[in-house]
């Protein structure tokens, strides 16, 4: 505590040996990053570029990459920042903007996978209906939704952990995430509600939908579903069980080794959209360009 300042510091302590392994971390970090930002940029572009490419399925490819360049810029700097500080710290104001920042990001890359199944349900089960249904008014109110609302339910949280007192100050993570109630003297009951909400919002009920609307493809049509939408189910698996693993964190009272805090963090900022055959490879005017993002 800054008396003088009246600001909160918390202290980050998820790095193993950090003064032995600060470069180690910063290229493997830096590395990452920059993979991150120049391929799904790359892709992002050559979508815009090409108008034979606007279309709903390739938007909601584009919008998702969009959405995993804001999420690793917005987190990622301040990473790099503290593997090569003396000791990394961070105010509790700035952890709870980097709480909601990744949770929101993380809310609307799950809400644009709901809608990517929604896109590929009526495609495959109402194909005449399908250019009726996917209007571009259509796609702009599910893009505006899927960043609007994690983002305003996320900072209703902020402002209620706002006033909340610390009784701890010594942070096991690399970013503030769910595991940040562990540092709070008292949780209040609203917030654990008003959380929970905001985490059957913001996964559990897309997930479900996803579910549905991909078991409903499977009955129609095995083949072309299975070729279509196996690589989007992949990542639906592997972002809701890392985000519920996230989550749950908080619930759980046992303290995790820093290298499994440390590896699942990474692994959650990697988990960028893996697009397979049709879907790695974008279609330019006779010849197929691939991007495998893993």
């Amino acid at each position: 505590m800054d008396n003088n300042l009246n600001i909160t510091y918390i202290t980050i302590d998820a790095y193993v040996e950090l003064d032995k392994y600060r470069f180690v971390y910063f290229v493997i970090m830096f590395t990452a990053y920059i993979l991150i930002i120049c391929s799904n940029s790359t892709i992002v572009c050559l979508i815009v570029i090409h108008k034979n490419l606007h279309e709903p399925m390739y938007i909601f490819i584009a919008a998702l990459l969009l959405n995993s360049v804001l999420f690793s810029t917005a987190l990622y700097p301040k990473i790099l920042f503290d593997v090569l500080s003396e000791k990394p710290i961070i105010s509790y104001s700035a952890c709870l903007f980097q709480y909601q920042v990744g949770y929101s990001f993380g809310g609307s890359e799950c809400l644009l996978l709901a809608a990517m199944s929604y896109d590929r349900y009526v495609s495959i089960c109402k194909p005449l209906q399908y250019p009726t249904i996917m209007r571009k008014t259509n796609i702009c109110i599910l893009l505006v939704v899927a960043w609007i609302l994690p983002a305003g339910q996320l900072a209703v949280l902020r402002g209620i952990n706002g006033d909340v007192k610390l009784c701890k100050f010594n942070f096991k993570g690399i970013t503030c995430n769910s595991t940040i109630s562990q540092l709070y003297c008292e949780i209040s009951r609203v917030v654990i509600i008003y959380a929970s909400v905001c985490f059957i919002t913001l996964l559990i009920l897309p997930v479900l939908f996803i579910l549905f609307t991909y078991i409903r493809i499977f009955i129609i049509t095995y083949r072309s579903a299975a070729q279509t939408c196996l690589p989007h189910l992949i990542v639906l698996i592997n972002f809701s069980c890392l985000g519920s693993f996230d989550v749950l964190l908080a619930q759980i009272e046992t303290d995790f080794p820093k290298i499994v805090s440390v590896c699942t963090s990474l692994k959650h900022k990697l988990n960028i959209i893996t697009f397979m055959k049709e879907d790695v490879c974008i279609k330019l005017k006779g010849f197929s360009l691939g991007f495998i993002i893993n």
